[in-house]
């Protein structure tokens, strides 16, 4: 039994591990990073491996919990996030090694829970990690620091989750191809918007005939991912084939978009979020409405001020919805927010219909 190997062989595991990060160059190795998350993660695996199917659910949250925590404690000592994906890597490669020298077999489905382990672990920890870094940032850091700062995060994530699934430690289709998967849609959204910010502080807008329907319908194809990712359901409604605005297309469709990045960011578990264009014979009118709760007093007023973020965990750089605003109103239109109280809000578009 994989469990009983690894209690048997725990201080060598560990020890084959310290020596893995000792000997590697980039990034640099520390005595904290050797004595904190491993053990941790270690000796979870050996309980998660010990109990019965049933009963793996329970310890599994529990490494995913103390991938968590390594994240933080990796912040908090000055450590680099490289070293996460490097530490657990060490574990893996400890155990695989030290069981193919003993002549130990390792089951299909102890390998399986193996890696589930080592997969969610990596994911979690390096996004706690991220997250703890995003949340050390405020308001009063320049527009241009902020970009710098989110990319370069992103892209991070992206370069680390990618080793790690270049070098055969986990599968592409767990948690850290999930990982990666996202850090790539967020890297795209994230220059989406500040392509359409560029635009619109040069005045280079182009204005042309965009089809409404065909505007929802681009961004349908990338909504009906995001909606599988985080598990909510989306509803589409393109409205009629023969409605058209005059607006730049590309600030348009970065405006509308990033109203439904914003629904997915705050609609909770299991959600459900609209996406619906419908016309008068004057005005086209976009609704996105999510299902975020509703918003507390003075949250409509406040909303669309640079930096005003309303998810607690002040990830990102709050200039989503003063960008969208600036957007709309370049094409001669205006965003309304309605609350919706106990259930969530809904962000119009309205524009000008252009004549047929």
């Amino acid at each position: 039994m994989l469990h009983e190997f690894i209690v048997t062989h725990r201080e060598e595991i560990l020890e084959r591990s310290c020596l893995k990060i000792a000997a590697r160059s980039v990034p640099i190795p520390t005595m904290a990073e050797m004595g904190n998350g491993l053990p941790f993660f270690l000796d979870q695996l050996v309980t998660i491996l010990r109990t019965e199917k049933g009963e793996r659910a329970a310890g599994h949250h529990d490494v995913i919990a103390s991938a968590a925590v390594h994240g933080r404690e990796l912040l908090q000592m000055g450590l680099t996030v490289g070293q996460v994906v490097h530490d657990y890597g060490s574990i893996c490669q400890s155990v695989t090694e030290l069981a193919d020298e003993r002549g130990v077999a390792i089951t299909a489905e102890e390998f399986q829970t193996f890696n589930r382990c080592l997969d969610d672990a990596i994911a979690q920890a390096v996004t706690e990690y991220e997250h703890q870094r995003d949340s050390t940032s405020g308001p009063s850091v320049e527009h241009l620091g902020f970009l710098a700062h989110e990319m370069r995060n992103l892209l991070t994530t992206a370069m680390l989750t990618f080793e790690a699934l270049m070098h055969g430690r986990v599968g592409i289709q767990g948690s850290t191809g999930t990982l990666l998967g996202r850090s790539l849609r967020r890297m795209r959204n994230l220059i989406d918007r500040t392509l359409a910010e560029v635009r619109l502080g040069a005045g280079i807008g182009t204005t042309e005939r965009v089809r409404v329907a065909e505007l929802i319908e681009e961004i349908e194809v990338v909504a009906t991912i995001e909606a599988k990712e985080h598990d909510i359901k989306l509803s589409v409604d393109p409205g009629a084939c023969d409605v058209v605005v005059e607006a730049d297309h590309q600030i348009l469709a970065s405006v509308v978009a990033n109203l439904v990045q914003n629904a997915f960011k705050f609609t909770r578990p299991h959600g459900h979020i609209t996406v619906c264009a419908r016309a008068t014979d004057e005005r086209v009118l976009i609704d996105v409405q999510d299902e975020c709760g509703g918003l507390p007093p003075g949250a409509v007023e406040d909303m669309f001020r640079p930096f005003e973020k309303r998810s607690a965990n002040k990830a990102g750089l709050g200039l989503g919805l003063a960008i969208s605003l600036k957007g709309v109103q370049a094409c001669g239109g205006a965003i309304h927010v309605r609350d919706v109280p106990g259930t969530g809000c809904v962000f119009t578009v309205d524009l000008p219909r252009a004549p047929a």
